[in-house]
């Protein structure tokens, strides 16, 4: 099973633009979203949700009524968690489920329950399974996430005897993104010809040797700054990285964004073309003819 992940040092530079598009290009796929802070593949693929399963992250505290209200939790939180009454309480979006009010409580009124801190999805698109998920606003469970929405898109895949699977990695390069990573056939790098671009795309690209993937670069918009563009270009080649090709900037991208579609699916667009001959290389890669 083939797994390409697509991933950025930074948000919004198009990798969901191109992770749709090779939906469509791309034959016995199945889809991962691995953004799960702000997911948003499913807006631009058709989809029917088919199941939803709850994500228990981590565990929090919670005060029983047998709590005598002696304060001692409350001075040894450290995340200032524990709210005064009658019993005691606790804020769940402050505990960090550390367990030290559960060890220092002398009427033994404390336990730490599982946290339930997201849900995780499977859709179809047009006969193409996809994956994806929601973290609840303010936890910080991420990457577990991440990891639940790759395991349940490698069992379909194994159901469906799908050959590959496309992952529309988190942006940066924090614990979603390495959990995108890691365990991947190939990663696709998509960067912009900016200066904070040109930054992040380092520290990605050092992400990735990290956890020694193969991986090439496809360039977003780079007929908008071509001098940082060939400053790219310049810096792959000097680092022996593989350019897998360029996108141009294309009004089209946001007219097929607003109509809740991948790009190739609209005629004439510039960079339907770039993304169809990037879609052919990465074919290649798969077939194991080459780049």
């Amino acid at each position: 099973m083939f797994q390409i992940a697509i991933v950025s040092g930074k948000g919004g530079t198009g990798k969901t633009t191109l992770s749709g598009s090779l939906s469509v290009l791309f034959d016995s796929i199945v889809m991962a979203d691995c953004d799960v802070d702000a997911p948003n593949l499913h807006l631009i693929l058709e989809n029917k949700l088919i199941e939803k399963y709850e994500y228990f992250g981590g565990k929090k505290a919670e005060i029983s009524d047998s709590c005598i209200s002696c304060g001692i939790c409350e001075k040894y939180c450290r995340f200032d968690a524990v709210i005064r009454g009658g019993p005691y309480s606790v804020d769940p979006y402050a505990c960090e489920g550390c367990g030290m009010c559960v060890a220092v409580c002398p009427a033994d009124a404390i336990t730490l329950k599982d946290n339930k801190s997201g849900d995780y999805f499977l859709s179809q698109s047009n006969g193409i399974p996809l994956v994806h998920a929601l973290l609840t606003p303010g936890e910080e469970t991420s990457g577990g996430l991440v990891a639940e929405v790759r395991k349940l898109a490698i069992k379909v895949a194994e159901e469906e005897k799908k050959e590959v699977i496309i992952i529309d990695g988190a942006p940066g390069i924090g614990c979603p993104a390495t959990s995108s990573i890691t365990g991947t056939t190939y990663v696709l790098v998509v960067a912009e010809p900016t200066v904070s671009g040109n930054h992040d795309l380092a520290r990605i690209v050092e992400t990735i040797k990290h956890f020694k993937r193969d991986f090439g670069i496809v360039i977003n918009k780079w007929d908008l700054n071509k001098s940082k563009s060939s400053f790219i270009e310049s810096w792959c080649g000097a680092n022996g990285i593989e350019i897998i090709g360029k996108i141009p900037f294309d009004e089209q991208v946001e007219r097929a964004t607003i109509m809740g579609k991948p790009v190739v699916s609209i005629k004439g667009s510039k960079a339907a073309e770039a993304i169809v001959r990037i879609a052919q290389r990465l074919k290649r890669k798969i077939s194991g003819v080459g780049g």
